[in-house]
């Protein structure tokens, strides 16, 4: 399904927090102008801003400061994508060159950084303790799952339970912050902030596991990046933890070896035991188990159009084809 329906809800949000974002990157060291704007240009879904206005809305917020924590979880989370695509040596992103390849790893480390010390900067206006917490908290997790990604790096040991950590850690923790910050801005009851957090880490859980498998099925045009690129980083990700589990002897030394050496070689015999396996359809099986939970996550949750949003962006995490 289309983000369109959902982001008519929060449109003038959604065009406030993207106003905040320009203004906030704002520096006069023009290098960081230059990979700012490159960032902006590229796009992207604000999946993780809507969220946060979208449980605000839910939970009865009638301010202003969620334009700005809106702003802040979306500099966090450029910032990590600068990082990653350095560790990972990635050359392409939302279909235009990623900032390493345009401007260097150095540039977009300390651009990453700046966008890490900044949104600290803009987190000090909701003047609420909770809130610095929240995020000081999800930079941190973050940061361990990526460690702990690296780790698995090559490693064809890696197990179901351990990419699901790096997951939850590395990518659902931000989701899990946006909709918990939405919460403690409407000043939720205990039980729905955590109900709506258990929401965010769901969707950002399915949502990565629908990521793995547009790796091995996507089109270009529509991704923005290349298929096989896991693969050529050698991430254990879960379709290729599927093969070497359920897989013959052969395909699972297949994988075995993709994932050790890394590169494209093993792409082609790599993809065909991942069909024939039925690999793919067993990770869209547990997005669709992760959605399933973050919609019973917010049942009780008042009836409202943002909580109908909620339950829309949770499908369109497991039935997105970009």
């Amino acid at each position: 399904m289309p983000l369109e329906p959902i982001h008519s809800l929060i449109d003038a949000d959604l065009y406030a927090v993207d106003a905040m974002i320009r203004r906030r990157l704002e520096s006069d060291v023009v290098l960081i102008r230059q990979v700012a704007e490159h960032i902006i240009a590229s796009g992207g879904k604000r999946l993780r801003p809507a969220m946060l206005l979208l449980a605000a809305g839910a939970t009865g917020y009638a301010g202003s400061h969620h334009h700005e924590l809106a702003a802040v979880i979306e500099f966090i989370h450029t910032a990590t994508l600068l990082h990653d695509d350095v560790v990972d040596e990635s050359g392409l992103r939302r279909g235009r060159k990623t900032a390493n390849a345009a401007f260097g790893n150095a540039a977009s480390v300390l651009v990453g950084d700046f966008l890490y010390s900044r949104a600290f900067q803009m987190m000090l206006a909701a003047d609420d303790m909770r809130v610095m917490a929240v995020l000081a908290e999800a930079t941190n997790t973050i940061a361990e799952g990526e460690v702990l990604q690296l780790l698995n790096m090559h490693n064809a040991d890696t197990d179901e339970a351990r990419y699901l950590e790096v997951v939850r850690r590395k990518t659902a923790k931000l989701f899990e912050a946006a909709t918990r910050l939405g919460a403690i801005l409407g000043r939720a009851a205990a039980e729905t902030e955590e109900n709506l957090a258990l929401y965010g880490m769901h969707v950002g859980t399915a949502f990565q596991l629908i990521d793995d498998v547009l790796d091995y099925s996507g089109e270009l045009h529509e991704m923005g990046k290349n298929l096989g690129d896991d693969l050529n980083e050698g991430k254990p990700t879960l379709p290729l933890i599927y093969v070497m589990r359920k897989g013959s002897p052969v395909q699972a030394r297949t994988v075995r070896h993709a994932i050790e050496q890394g590169g494209r070689d093993d792409f082609e015999a790599v993809l065909d035991a991942i069909t024939r396996t039925g690999a793919l359809d067993y990770a869209r099986e547990q997005a669709g188990r992760e959605a399933a939970a973050a919609c019973a996550a917010i049942e009780r949750l008042p009836s409202s159009r943002y909580r109908d949003s909620l339950l829309q962006l949770a499908d369109f995490a497991v039935n997105r084809n970009y």
